[in-house]
């Protein structure tokens, strides 16, 4: 675990010395921020502001599903296009602590992201009465959580495939709409339909994390879609050992 720490701890701090995060930075709380503002001004003319965190959380998805890909893009791919990770290659850390290492890192700054959002749920709710439903807020913000992790780690898995980090940035936004629109692809009642609307991401996350019901079995697909790609990541970072 020490070495996890530790490239979790260089990849975090990368994050502040890298334009394109603080370019994503920007891009999330001026969006945010302006559609926060244009919702509560029309809310104050028409008498009638909705109390609900999700008027910043549904926005916010969308954003994190653009941007996300582009904040895990260099983590492998930057490092095999530069060399550097024949240097890591051969330092004692496990390709698996090396992989999950360089997620942690990502998802660190990530969180600090969604952390940092919370001020307009809760502008929001000093500005209504009785204030907006906190365990809704909370069940919509645990459903972002596992939305970005699996993608943070989808990110790294496609970031081992590629040397250039701009190519490993759009094939896993690729990646990602394909889950996020699968569900909607799906019609008919068939065995095979139901396979593929269990894909989707907007399903597992809208119809029940959204909605304030915490559903083991969305849980579990955005955990096990997490592991799965930090697995085959780590295979394919040891596959480049018998090069």
């Amino acid at each position: 675990m020490r070495n996890v720490w530790i490239v979790a701890r260089r990849e975090f701090r990368h994050y502040f010395v890298s334009p394109i995060a603080y370019a994503v930075a920007l891009f999330l709380f001026v969006v945010l921020g302006i559609l926060f503002y244009v919702n509560v001004s029309f809310g104050v003319q028409s008498g009638d502001i909705t109390p609900d965190g999700r008027l910043v959380m549904g926005p916010m998805v969308t954003l994190l599903l653009l941007t996300v890909p582009f904040l895990t893009m260099r983590l492998i791919a930057e490092e095999t296009g530069s060399g550097t990770i024949e240097l890591l290659l051969t330092a004692p850390v496990r390709d698996g602590e090396l992989v999950v290492g360089k997620w942690l890192g990502a998802m660190g700054f990530i969180t600090l992201l969604l952390a940092l959002t919370w001020i307009y749920p809760v502008l929001l709710h000093r500005m209504t009465t009785p204030g907006i439903d906190q365990g809704l807020l909370l069940s919509a913000t645990l459903g972002v959580l596992l939305m970005v992790s699996a993608i943070a780690g989808i990110g790294v898995m496609v970031s081992a495939l590629f040397r250039n980090s701009l190519a490993a940035g759009f094939v896993t936004l690729a990646v990602i709409l394909v889950l996020w629109v699968i569900g909607g692809l799906a019609s008919g009642s068939s065995g095979a339909s139901e396979i593929v609307r269990y894909l989707s991401f907007g399903d597992h996350l809208f119809d029940n994390l959204f909605q304030g019901v915490v559903d083991l079995g969305d849980v579990l697909y955005f955990v096990s879609l997490t592991v799965l790609s930090l697995f085959v990541g780590s295979q394919i970072v040891e596959s480049r050992r018998w090069r």
